[in-house]
């Protein structure tokens, strides 16, 4: 924390799903979500507020508890998981909503998915209307210190930025880096499976930040080397068991077994089915694949 400047982490824990239990008969629980206050004195800009309305209101209240204007709030990606709820958090503080023209697309792209998937099993989100605007030059301004929305391309989803503050050698990750929660692998279809992420970790890496904010995490700090290198690792395991193990439930239970105390087990099953449903024979639908996977 600067004289002037410095960030709080807000983490808000994933809502249930409607209905269904996860194969080992837990509760379909969704990943925590963090956002982030970066503050000045007497200004702030909030980033990734959720997408239920319980969220909304218990990160409003905490953020009304930290006595500063919010002018902007920043999302990071498109995942419904991290915007839906922005419209309830920009008209209880006045503030503007922005994002990367990319991100922007991909907002656009999940609201249309709303009624196929996200209002089937979760009965908690608001009215999500795309109201983000971008910025010039993916910049923004707080009290005379620079943010920077950084394209860094797919990892979880296509066109994912992080918002990186140099004055407090800060990036707030979004998806692109995970902190004790599973990574959600099923959009990693391609012929370059995990590539195109682990470059994006690299574009993370070559900003020198000392701390990262992971958008799905559960407490374990923001140390930027170790939430980098923990980020990769994943990767590497999940490739490792996505090539040898047979089906979607064994893929499950290696996962839990190699990281017993990581968050999010709805997020490495909903993973796992679309992974080895779109092994199904040619034709296949992708898109009722993932809807099946998340359901």
């Amino acid at each position: 924390m600067t004289d002037q400047l410095g960030y709080e982490v807000f983490l808000n824990q994933g809502p249930l799903q409607t209905t269904g239990l996860l194969p080992n008969g837990e509760l379909r629980r969704f990943s925590p979500i963090a956002s982030t206050l970066i503050r000045g004195r007497k200004q702030a800009v909030l980033t990734d507020p959720g997408f239920t309305i319980t969220q909304a209101d218990a990160l409003a209240e905490w953020v009304a508890g930290k006595d500063v204007d919010v002018t902007d709030i920043v999302i990071t990606h498109g995942h419904g998981d991290h915007w839906f709820a922005a419209d309830v958090l920009a008209d209880w503080f006045g503030a503007r909503i922005v994002a990367s023209p990319g991100t922007i697309a991909q907002m656009h792209a999940n609201a249309a998915a709303r009624r196929l998937l996200w209002d089937t099993v979760y009965d908690d989100i608001p009215p999500s209307p795309v109201t983000a605007v971008p910025v010039p030059d993916n910049t923004l301004t707080l009290e005379g210190h620079e943010l920077r929305i950084v394209d860094v391309g797919q990892t979880d989803i296509d066109d994912s930025t992080v918002l990186h503050v140099p004055d407090l050698g800060l990036v707030v990750a979004g998806d692109v880096i995970y902190n004790g929660a599973h990574q959600y692998v099923g959009s990693a279809l391609g012929p370059d499976g995990f590539g195109p992420w682990r470059d994006a970790i690299a574009k993370v890496e070559a900003l020198r930040p000392r701390r990262i904010v992971a958008g799905h995490q559960n407490r374990l700090g923001d140390d930027a080397v170790r939430t980098i290198a923990g980020t990769r690792r994943y990767l590497d395991v999940a490739e490792e068991f996505l090539r040898t193990k047979p089906t979607a439930l064994d893929y499950f239970t290696a996962m839990i077994e190699r990281y017993p105390d990581y968050a999010g087990r709805l997020i490495l099953w909903a993973g796992a089915g679309v992974q080895y449903g779109v092994r199904e024979p040619s034709g296949i639908d992708r898109l009722k694949v993932v809807v099946s996977a998340w359901q």
